[in-house]
């Protein structure tokens, strides 16, 4: 890559502060940077690196004022992430066209339906009756069911387990080492103290646009499906269990774990670690902060949730406040009731 900061600057439709002719030749962390790269300033706790980074270029915010001089051209725009990601994404894309193979080490079906551009990597197993759509790359050592659908221009990293019946929709990342339809955890307690396996029949459908991370689990349904929406992005180590729904363009971060039947609105935040139950509904933009526990369905949209059980977000970090304190608060009415009990003892003499 290179190219002037005035280029890139009218490609993001921001505004510059600097040398339009400044040359680009790669990217860097605002920490390390270096002559030639581009970096960026999204989040103000990094603001120190800014004044002396060696970068050549530095995308910040539109509403970014430095409190020091700057050595590097400012390319100001709405969104520092967004513009990065849309960067990134136009450097990243081969200047022709890739032309997919098929290896020979693979194992497929004879009934296996490809689309146009279909690459297939070495020790893949495709099994029968499974549909795959125009430009999808299957890397190697990844298994795919019978009846498996997959969309356009999707791409199933080395290691995935794809289960019978699952349908995988267009533009869909599956990372690494991520299983798509294993069973439901199901079993029914018997009268003699041990339990009886329920069949797990439905299966796993995930839309358009979805990226789930590596070692992630996501159970088939018991009856129906576990429903991954268009857009929803899922980091690494996540369990999704039976019938749960993920709505559209929810993002969740690692080692979560839903149980099943849980229905997740839209534009949901999850962070890393937290833990819902099964059974309930969580409203449409709902942000729960990493390590809670949810307990219960929220209702009221756009709720933000801290804690174990999880509490309304404010009122977590007061009660917190207090909480850390208590030994100290503990000491003070202790003392002060001590007082209190000798000043009574003084009035009675």
């Amino acid at each position: 890559m290179e190219i002037t900061a005035g280029f890139i600057t009218d490609f993001l439709g921001g505004t510059i502060k600097g040398d339009r002719n400044a040359i680009i030749t790669g990217a860097s962390t605002i920490e390390n940077g270096k002559p030639g790269s581009i970096s960026f300033l999204s989040n103000l706790k990094y603001e120190e690196f800014i004044y002396s980074s060696d970068a050549t270029a530095i995308l910040v915010d539109k509403t970014f004022e430095p409190a020091h001089p700057v050595k590097a051209t400012l390319i100001c725009v709405d969104n520092v992430y967004e513009s990065l990601a849309r960067l990134l994404e136009k450097f990243n894309t081969p200047a022709t066209a890739v032309v997919r193979e098929i290896s020979n080490r693979a194992e497929i079906h004879d009934s296996v339906m490809k689309g146009k551009n279909v690459g297939i990597g070495a020790f893949s197993i495709i099994e029968s009756d499974v549909e795959i759509g125009d430009e999808v790359e299957i890397k190697g050592q990844v298994f795919i069911g019978k009846g498996v659908k997959i969309g356009s221009n999707s791409i199933i990293m080395s290691g995935v387990k794809i289960m019978e019946g699952c349908v995988i929709g267009s533009n869909v990342i599956i990372h690494s080492n991520t299983v798509i339809g294993s069973d439901g955890f199901g079993f029914a307690p018997t009268g003699e103290g041990n339990y009886v396996k329920i069949l797990q029949l439905g299966n796993v459908i995930i839309k358009d646009d979805v990226e789930i991370g590596s070692n992630c689990s996501i159970d088939r349904a018991t009856f129906g499906s576990t429903i991954i929406h268009k857009g929803a992005k899922l980091d690494n180590l996540i369990q999704i269990a039976h019938n749960v729904e993920i709505g559209s363009h929810t993002v969740i971060a690692a080692q979560t774990g839903i149980a099943g039947s849980t229905k997740i609105g839209e534009h949901c935040r999850i962070g890393g670690q937290v833990g819902i139950v099964g059974h309930i509904t969580i409203a449409d933009g709902t942000q729960i902060q990493a390590q809670s526990g949810i307990q219960s369905s929220i209702k009221t949209a756009n709720s933000k949730l801290f804690g174990s059980p999880a509490l309304d977000y404010n009122n977590y970090l007061r009660s917190y406040a207090i909480f850390k304190n208590l030994p100290n608060l503990a000491e003070k009415v202790e003392k002060l009731n001590r007082e209190l009990k000798a000043r009574v003892h003084e009035g009675d003499a």
